[in-house]
């Protein structure tokens, strides 16, 4: 991770010297695109000439089996021909979206106006907005492990402490209640979670969600949770928004059309404000304000919400989800035969969770090695634990077609047997 302790602009007679990149630059660190951005470097083996598979970027598009609904193209065609949206947009958000995510997203259990709602370039920037609104320099956040490293990038960008809870492999990867609640102290601003979960592809029950909520009861810690990937869940598995469970918490809901809709390059997130008591009075204002550092994202992606949300079919999402579950259990189903692998059944999401027994590998020495030896023996990339602060395990994504992904998993399967005690 690159120093935030630098030294300042040096100068020279006559001449420019270095100018020095700002602390929030320089403390601004992705570990995903750092480990993908990495050369692959040499090794004795030749390397491989087969042709790539990749399994490291959560984008269901790569590939193109899986496009988004037509009424989506249709809905922003209709919203770009009208002429009606290419001026800036008011910062929180197209007055229509606004009232439309409202509309889908409002619970008898946790009511939502459209002024509960901030428009967000992509889930992403929902993430940021809501850490920035939540905390101050020299806090601390919660947040999962393993778990998506843009929260920590953001987080220490802003010289926010990241204090990792641990979440439990064996229990499909629950949060460890009592080690997240021993972490809390008086500068804790806020605590993170993510269900559906990237990485880990699991999905809270119902029972387990309000245990988080009682810890943020008990010790008045607000709540953010992501649910980029709500209702994105397999056969067996129930989604529950986390505000539904609570009328006490405060909550951040962050979401966006990138994963359900599969639009991951259209940049279009929100924020959900629950908050039934007026604790989050301040912290509206507050994103509000944070809305117009970029003026509110695109337009026309905004404007054309409403007719996604209405024209879709109901059989969408279903079929969206059979198909992610076929894929994953190809892939649980193939790698669970392979030597020194120990997959976690997946329950939703678009991701497949894997430990490594180290200890059954005569030459591979942690998760990087594992995966910088695979891509250059079998031309076949994932990304190591080490991005998600989870060292020892590895994760797939599960959206390239199925015939990729049974090819994927035999090469796997044959470098696991290579490397075999």
């Amino acid at each position: 991770m690159p120093s935030a302790n630098e030294p300042r602009n040096t100068q020279k007679p006559g001449g420019w010297g270095t100018i020095a990149s700002s602390d929030v630059s320089r403390r601004t660190f992705n570990p995903i695109r750092d480990v993908l951005s990495r050369p692959v470097q040499p090794l004795a083996t030749p390397k491989s000439t087969k042709e790539p598979i990749s399994l490291s970027i959560g984008d269901p598009t790569v590939f193109g089996n899986f496009k988004t609904h037509p009424v989506v193209v249709e809905a922003v065609e209709e919203a770009v021909r009208s002429f009606s949206f290419n001026g800036y947009p008011p910062s929180v958000g197209v007055p229509q979206a606004r009232e439309a995510v409202a509309n889908k997203y409002s619970h008898p259990l946790a009511p939502l106006t459209a002024n509960d709602v901030v428009m967000a370039s992509g889930c992403s920037g929902a993430v940021e907005m809501a850490i920035s609104v939540l905390c101050n320099e020299g806090q601390n956040i919660l947040l999962p492990r393993p778990g998506f490293c843009l929260y920590n990038t953001v987080a220490g960008s802003r010289n926010v402490e990241a204090r990792l809870y641990n979440l439990l492999a064996e229990k499909n990867w629950e949060v460890d209640i009592e080690h997240m609640e021993s972490l809390i102290d008086e500068n804790t601003a806020a605590i993170l979670i993510n269900n559906p979960s990237n990485p880990c592809g699991s999905n809270f029950t119902k029972a387990h969600l309000k245990a988080i909520l009682a810890v943020c009861e008990r010790r008045r810690i607000p709540l953010i949770s992501d649910e980029i990937y709500a209702d994105m869940v397999f056969s067996g598995q129930v989604f529950t928004p986390t505000a539904t469970l609570t009328s006490t918490v405060p909550v951040l809901t962050l979401g966006g059309l990138a994963k359900q809709w599969l639009v991951p390059g259209w940049r279009i997130g929100w924020i959900l404000i629950n908050d039934r008591n007026n604790a989050f009075a301040q912290v509206r204002q507050g994103l509000f304000a944070l809305s117009t550092l970029i003026n509110g994202p695109c337009a026309p992606i905004q404007a054309a919400i409403p007719k996604i949300f209405a024209e879709i079919p109901d059989s969408y999402l279903p079929t969206l989800n059979m198909q992610l579950e076929s894929h994953a259990r190809i892939l649980e189903n193939e790698l669970g035969k392979a030597w020194g692998l120990d997959v976690i059944t997946p329950q939703g999401a678009m991701y497949v969770m894997v430990k490594l027994n180290l200890n059954m590998f005569a030459d591979i020495s942690d998760d990087a090695d594992f995966c910088h030896k695979l891509k250059w023996e079998e031309n076949v990339e994932i990304l190591p634990g080490e991005c998600f602060a989870y060292p020892g395990t590895v994760r797939l994504v599960i959206t390239p077609p199925r015939d990729k992904l049974r090819t994927a998993a035999s090469r796997i399967a044959a470098f696991c047997e290579r490397h075999r005690k």
